[in-house]
């Protein structure tokens, strides 16, 4: 055989070996299945399944691997199938031939697989027996003396253990500021992370695997990941262990009655993952695909109406939030002051609806009830109204209220800055403030701005001249006051807007009639006949 051949014939076997070890094929087989109860149940298994299971090809990236799940549940001794279909790339599928759920007596029974139509069939196999203790090179043969240092030198190694664990309980015990809570997780979906006292339960999640996607956003309390439970995307803000008080804050505030509203964020459920010091504390909520009110305006001008959409559903979720509602269908829904209200805490849906989240430094004010740490220097400073700079706050429910309504006058002027109604040039995106004291203020920064010189970002002259403009900056300079008690209320606000986009579309036809006379009225040369 010639080196030429030798050489093709080796390049052929690298290749295949290659393709063997790293290529994967970038489709998939699966079965497909999803239970729907409104159906008739079979009176066996295989039917119930038949009537509505599929094969699916699954695709993806080519670097990404493609499994087959399934998920199913065991009721009084009968196996039901809850979904089966395509995974995405995760590690915990690799090299499975076969779907086996292997933890220990789960709600929610899952698995996952490589390999064409592996999910078909689906197995429990609980790891019961203690993994192998690993033995040494060279084993020792155990003599009695050999056993009684042992465990001499154990005694004392446990004696330690012991003091520094129970030093950290100790320690955790009186760091924490609010009571330990029960929530719903994954596989167990309710594991306690200490023992609590009885609290409303989150939504289920146990029935819907959740798949990490990719970071949208990080903040001051931890980041917010894009997930999937199957075939919806979900948001998922994560917590590290020392911001507990402020992961616990806001489960508690989403779970508060009433706090279901179009225009509030919609909780879905909260998980702790991890163990000991590597706790990560999640909340999951409704995602958005447009993102922040802030990323938004950074990326689009707005038509003035959808100015008024915005404005106007984003001042009705303040309301509702600030709004004590004794007679709510859930039960008494209190007050509640959001605290760090910023055009970043503002979401838009798909249809530019805005909707309010990021409750961590919320107060509520029950009756009877202490509104929890009222510390009042609380918030982004740049957003931060006179009386908080000054740290002269009247800690009352109203005046809590009134620093919200500053921060709202504050995004109103950034809606106004990005709307192209006027007659005149759209300024590239600013943050409130942001001529004056720049993209990091300082506390000192923000305290000779608002306070002693008593400034507020710019109304442009030309905004003036359109009616509409007009009366947002008129409202925004009312919300903006520096005295704490002229300022409106989110409520008021919102009707001034509905009463604006009214007044605009009924201007609106008249200037076009207007436009349509004027040029009617022109005498033009008579035409030339064509005949």
């Amino acid at each position: 055989m010639g080196s030429a051949t030798k050489l093709a014939f080796g390049v052929f076997l690298i290749s295949c070996s290659s393709g063997a070890i790293l290529g994967r094929s970038d489709t998939q087989k699966c079965v497909h299945y999803n239970y729907n109860p409104s159906s008739s149940s079979s009176s066996s298994l295989s039917e119930s399944r038949g009537n509505l299971s599929r094969v699916v090809t699954c695709s993806g990236e080519k670097d990404k691997r493609l499994h087959c799940f399934a998920t199913w549940k065991n009721v009084s001794g009968v196996v039901q199938v809850v979904k089966q279909g395509c995974w995405l790339d995760d590690v915990n599928c690799y090299d499975r031939s076969e779907c086996v759920e292997k933890k220990d007596a789960p709600e929610v029974f899952f698995c996952c697989c490589e390999g064409r139509l592996c999910n078909d069939k689906f197995f429990y196999s609980p790891d019961s027996n203690q993994p192998p203790i690993p033995t040494t090179n060279k084993p020792v043969t155990p003599d009695p003396p050999v056993l009684t240092t042992l465990m001499y030198s154990l005694v004392p190694i446990m004696a330690v253990t012991a003091i520094v664990l129970f030093s950290f309980w100790m320690y955790r015990h009186h760091k924490l500021a609010y009571p330990p809570v029960l929530v719903p997780t994954q596989h167990a979906f309710h594991i306690m992370i200490e023992d609590p006292g009885p609290l409303p339960p989150s939504p289920i999640l146990g029935q819907k695997p959740l798949q990490l996607l990719e970071i949208k956003a990080r903040g001051r309390f931890g980041c917010v990941w894009k997930a999937q439970l199957i075939g919806e995307y979900v948001a998922v803000k994560i917590f590290p262990i020392q911001d507990k008080q402020s992961w616990q804050n806001e489960y508690e505030i989403f779970n508060l009655n009433g706090m279901r509203h179009e225009n509030l964020l919609h909780f879905i459920g909260a998980e702790k993952r991890g163990s000991n010091m590597d706790v990560e504390l999640w909340l999951i909520t409704a995602y958005h695909e447009k993102g922040s009110l802030t990323d938004y305006l950074k990326a689009n001008v707005l038509s003035w109406s959808e100015l008024c959409l915005i404005a106007q559903s984003m001042s009705r979720g303040l309301a509702y939030l600030h709004e004590d509602i004794p007679g709510h269908k859930d039960g008494h829904k209190p007050a509640i002051a959001h605290r760090d209200f910023k055009s970043k805490n503002v979401l838009l849906k798909s249809n530019l609806t805005a909707c309010i989240a990021d409750f961590g430094l919320a107060l509520r004010f029950e009756a009877g009830k202490s509104p929890g740490d009222t510390h009042g220097q609380v918030g982004t400073r740049r957003y931060m109204a006179p009386e908080v700079l000054e740290g002269a706050i009247n800690f009352q429910r109203d005046a809590f209220l009134r620093i919200d309504m500053y921060a709202l006058g504050l995004v109103l002027w950034e809606l106004a800055s990005r709307c192209k109604a006027a007659d005149g040039p759209v300024d590239e995106y600013m943050l409130p403030f942001e001529e004056e004291v720049g993209q990091h203020p300082s506390l000192e920064d923000m305290q000779e701005v608002v306070v002693h010189k008593k400034l507020r970002p710019a109304l442009r002259e030309c905004w003036q001249k359109h009616a509409g403009l007009a009366v947002l900056c008129e409202t925004v300079e009312e919300c903006w006051d520096h005295e704490a008690e002229a300022r409106l209320s989110a409520g008021c606000v919102e009707e001034r807007v509905v009463q604006m986009g009214r007044q605009t579309a009924v201007a609106a036809p008249q200037e076009i009639v207007t436009v349509v006379t004027m040029v009617t009225n022109v005498d033009y040369p008579p035409k030339e006949s064509s005949l």
